[in-house]
């Protein structure tokens, strides 16, 4: 099988220049290079934070995100993509620091599967941060 490897997760956005100011204050992701898309009449920029990619959309005349989408278990329900994940050390000082960030902590799981928590970006838009076992 041909090997391949992750390269970016991307959302849409009301605002661009709103997700990139958010995306930098909150999580750190710095603009690569911003670019128009003719086809799906999109500004874009691509973000990036080390070896992580973001990729933002503000597309003319978009709809706005179903509510349902911004809420962790009711996304569930509806079949598509659901969010991207990113690994942290440790979640409880990870949780601190959106607090500090003005993050919107929309659930925090604390089972015994896993620990972790979604926030909502500025759009609504969930990304979720897990605490990988060390075992």
């Amino acid at each position: 099988m041909t090997d391949f490897r992750f390269h970016h997760g991307g959302v849409s956005v009301p605002s661009l220049a709103e997700a990139i100011e958010w995306y930098d204050r909150v999580l750190g992701f710095k603009v690569e290079r911003e670019f128009r898309i003719a086809a799906a009449k999109s500004r874009t920029a691509m973000l990036r934070k080390g070896p992580l990619r973001f990729e933002i959309f503000e597309v003319e005349n978009a709809d706005p995100l179903p509510a349902d989408r911004s809420h962790p278990a009711r996304d569930l329900a509806t079949h598509g993509n659901k969010h991207i994940a990113f690994c942290v050390e440790d979640l409880d000082a990870f949780l601190l620091e959106m607090t500090e960030r003005r993050a919107d902590v929309a659930m925090v799981v604390r089972e015994p599967f896993g620990t972790g928590c979604f926030i909502r970006d500025c759009a609504g838009n969930l990304i979720e941060f897990v605490e990988e076992d060390a075992t």
